[in-house]
């Protein structure tokens, strides 16, 4: 392509692996037994109230940021494998602003970066690093609780303001994205392999429905086939209370007990689908996209009319970050337009910036042969640009305030799976 801040296009096939390990660490974060205990460790040291109103919200910015300055520099923790290595993005922003970035890829999962940083927040000391990525979740819920988050200044924040899709100023775990914006993002629904299966789901009840017994995947995720449970009984997961749970569970079981399902799969779920060990199964829609890109698949995914869940993965600023107003400049320049276009051309997921759909589309324009097709499959692709119908089906998952509620969630579903 022309543009020399935008990678090869190419880069984008044959990369499936790469993208199942970012969405399996996801997987992974707090939801095993080693997860519990780290996240019970989160609830020590005193608590911060979050800002009830605006004008708290106000107060507490004001007080942050008031005479903090440019230092030149930001060092940025993110996941593996979400930018290019070449990294166009970060040279761009540096040749802009004269702010350097040390972009370091040493998240690995949600609970094990938790127990490294909590200790060293708790007692006011460096992380090492002004900006971080995480995942909405408990350890999310507790560094706003115990006060280890900055609040942003949505006045540095003008590109955010103008670009970002509407959806992300109305997270639940962040109500006004006082503390945290989005980075990227993904859903969770039902793929099915058309192949063998002649009518297109539109309902959870397709992963119940006798006819394909012994044909339906289903994750051994405990959240996961929480929310598709709360779901299938007409419950938003993110209102759900510990009786839906209940009552969820029996619907999960009774699903099991049937013969329904064949089999609970972490990520390996994937290629059963397209081989048609399964029919139809939960699946992730990054997972989905990227096995029809690099593989010429045809499989399907469906938001279902009850509704499916959107996790977001958050730039934040620690506390004790030593550049903020650097961090806080290169967070707004993720949203321009070409810039959000740039990345979600080689990550794939969803850009909580829609209008990064008319850039690929420009860089499509721009393209030649399998370039051209890869990004304008992108460009139109609803599982990188989900509908304003889809999203407005979009549900968080299950909020788990602290460890006893998570303990408890996992004693109702994880027998599921398990037993």
């Amino acid at each position: 392509m022309n543009d020399p801040y935008r990678q090869d296009a190419a880069l984008l096939r044959g990369m499936t692996q790469r993208r199942l390990g970012r969405r399996d660490a996801f997987r992974l974060a707090g939801l095993s037994a080693t997860g519990l205990a780290l996240a019970a460790c989160g609830v020590q040291g005193k608590g911060t109230a979050r800002p009830s109103s605006s004008a708290q919200v106000e107060s507490e910015v004001e007080k942050y940021w008031s005479g903090k300055a440019k230092n030149g520099h930001v060092d940025f923790a993110n996941w593996p494998l979400y930018m290019d290595p070449k990294q166009p993005e970060l040279k761009e922003f540096t040749k802009r602003t004269g702010i350097s970035v040390t972009y370091k890829e040493v998240i690995q999962e949600t609970t094990s970066w938790y127990a490294k940083i909590q200790p060293q927040l708790a007692a006011g000391q460096s992380i090492d690093y002004d900006l971080m990525v995480v995942t909405n979740s408990i350890q999310l819920t507790q560094l706003i609780k115990l006060g280890y988050l900055v609040p942003l200044d949505h006045g540095r924040l003008p590109n955010f303001t103008k670009n970002v899709g509407p959806r992300y100023t109305q997270e639940a775990f962040d109500p006004g994205n006082v503390y945290t914006v989005p980075w990227a993002s993904g859903m969770t629904g039902i793929a099915y392999n058309p192949k063998y299966v002649d009518t297109p789901p539109t309902s959870y009840s397709a992963l119940w429905d006798p006819k394909y017994k012994g044909k339906v995947g289903m994750f051994s995720d405990s959240q996961e086939i929480a929310n598709f449970g709360l779901f299938a009984i007409g419950v938003d997961p993110d209102k759900s209370t510990p009786a839906d749970w209940e009552k969820a569970a029996a619907k999960l079981t009774e699903q099991r007990d049937s013969g329904i399902v064949r089999k609970y799969y972490d990520q390996s779920y994937i290629d059963p689908l397209a081989k048609g060990d399964i029919w139809i199964c939960q699946a992730w829609s990054g997972d989905i996209f990227q096995k029809n890109l690099s593989d010429g698949t045809d499989l399907k995914f469906v938001v279902p009319e009850e509704g499916a869940t959107i996790w977001t993965d958050n730039f934040m600023i620690p506390k004790t970050a030593a550049n903020p107003v650097d961090a806080i400049t290169l967070i707004d320049f993720f949203y321009e337009p070409a810039i959000a276009g740039s990345l979600a051309e080689y990550i794939n997921y969803v850009t909580p910036v829609p209008a990064a759909k008319d850039a690929i589309v420009a860089d499509a324009a721009k393209a030649s042969g399998a370039d051209r097709k890869t990004l304008e499959t992108i460009a139109e692709s609803p599982l990188v640009f989900p509908s304003d119908e889809d999203y407005a089906k979009l549900r968080t998952y299950v909020t788990l305030g602290n460890s006893e509620e998570h303990k408890k969630f996992e004693s109702v579903f994880q027998p599921i799976t398990t037993s």
